[in-house]
């Protein structure tokens, strides 16, 4: 069968690469893709914001199923319009995947579905920031309600930077465009988990946890970025605590979207904080998590195909998904100034074949271009060194000595990934 993925990061890079070892795929198109992607699959010119591009694309090479990476295409609409075209496509439709698209949509449903997360309040003024931030114990979580890439979280000491904050994200300055919305939100503490569920309308099944790293700096300093680096482990949550959550908050989105009447297909990413209270939602993403996609695929035995047609054919419920026992990790090699301004068209040196090495470890590309035959950076994320063994030390050792191979000028990584779990281990 031919497979269309739409995208062109490290997540759609790890997507291409386990279809690629799929049996049942004998073509692999990916749009727009990258340097790395272009050597598994062919890669077209598209913008995933442009729907009239992707569906001419998809009516032109009439691929058997199309794989939804990133989020914009899913917030405008691109489901909806293949689904009416009657192709075979993998991802929520636009009504759905509000649960990511607008915080506010995801908070508001929270409470009417009974699904754990943090007290908050929606501001569409400053005049109403101002109001209730008095109500909040400091410090406070300002979020941007639409898509941000990561970077629409800012946690603030005091109201006067909450106020600023919020004031940022009304007129754009913060992320280039202006939010009709803002959400603060209670600060919790804890340990962060990334739960992901496949879902096909009616059943959600568990597929994997992992841990991803937000900040730019060693020890979780600096500011958010898309995410550093993750890692994947068997004992990253007890088989209880993954039956809880996938009960009480996987299961229950999908029961609400359905009696909304917008049935969830396609997979829900959990952003969960495990407080003292209890596991909270801090966040839904209505797609594949980006960096930790690269890590969890990699302990991926079940055929990854069989997912999607299971999500979209509606028999989540009767699928069996097998991961590869041990630990997995990704750590991403970033462009100097990210997650701020950076500069591309860096050559990447000492990467062999293009980034694929094994089965064990693998390198996909993030941020690459082809410049005259050169390999080059081209985005705050460049690449996504990841690798699996039987415990996570193994894994990162495995990594770190293949990103030791691998150098572009500015080139900044985490030299800490997974540290929580190691002090867990070790203690």
């Amino acid at each position: 069968m031919k497979v269309l993925v739409i995208g062109g990061g490290g997540r759609e890079h790890a997507l291409v690469w386990a279809l690629h070892k799929s049996p049942q795929v004998t073509e692999i198109l990916c749009a727009p893709g990258n340097g790395g992607i272009a050597q598994l699959a062919r890669c077209i010119s598209v913008d995933p914001g442009n729907l009239h591009e992707m569906v001419n694309i998809v009516s032109i090479e009439q691929p058997a199923l199309t794989v939804i990476g990133p989020e914009l295409p899913l917030s405008v609409g691109l489901v909806d319009e293949l689904i009416k075209r009657g192709y075979r496509v993998f991802g929520p439709t636009q009504a759905a995947a509000m649960l990511e698209t607008s915080k506010a949509f995801a908070k508001k449903f929270m409470q009417r579905h009974d699904v754990p997360t943090a007290a908050h309040a929606i501001c569409v003024t400053l005049e109403e920031v101002h109001e209730e931030l008095p109500r909040f114990a400091m410090p406070v979580v300002v979020k941007a309600s639409g898509l941000a890439a990561g970077k629409g979280v800012v946690i603030c000491e005091t109201h006067l930077q909450a106020e600023e904050a919020a004031a940022q994200m009304f007129s754009g300055a913060l992320l280039g465009t202006a939010e009709s919305e803002v959400v603060l939100e209670e600060f919790l503490t804890g340990e962060e988990l990334s739960f992901f569920a496949l879902c096909d309308g009616t059943h959600a099944i568990e597929i994997a946890s992992a841990q991803d790293h937000k900040r730019v700096g060693e020890g979780d300093t600096g500011p958010n970025t898309g995410g550093m680096g993750a890692y994947s482990t068997d004992g990253i949550a007890t088989p209880a605590m993954r039956q809880w959550l996938l009960r009480n908050i996987a299961q229950r989105t999908v029961d609400g979207m359905k009696s909304e009447g917008e049935p969830f297909k396609g997979v829900l990413f959990c952003g969960i904080m495990m407080t003292p209270r209890g596991p909270m939602v801090l966040e839904f993403n209505t797609r594949f998590g980006d960096p930790e996609t690269e890590a969890i695929l990699l302990r991926l035995e079940t055929d990854i195909v069989d997912l999607f047609n299971a999500s979209i054919d509606g028999t989540a419920n009767q699928l069996t998904i097998t991961m590869r026992p041990g630990a997995s990790v990704c750590i991403i090699a970033a462009s100097g100034g990210y997650p701020g301004k950076y500069a591309s068209g860096k050559p990447i040196h000492g990467l062999s074949n293009m980034g694929s090495q094994s089965e064990d470890v693998v390198v996909f590309h993030s941020g690459t271009a082809i410049k005259d035959g050169q390999l080059v950076t081209a985005g705050g994320r460049v690449l996504a060194i990841s690798a699996v063994a039987l415990d996570l030390q193994t894994a990162l050792n495995k990594a770190y000595a293949e990103l030791a191979k691998i150098s572009f000028e500015g080139m900044q990584y985490r030299r800490d990934i997974g540290h929580r779990a190691l002090r867990q281990e070790q203690a």
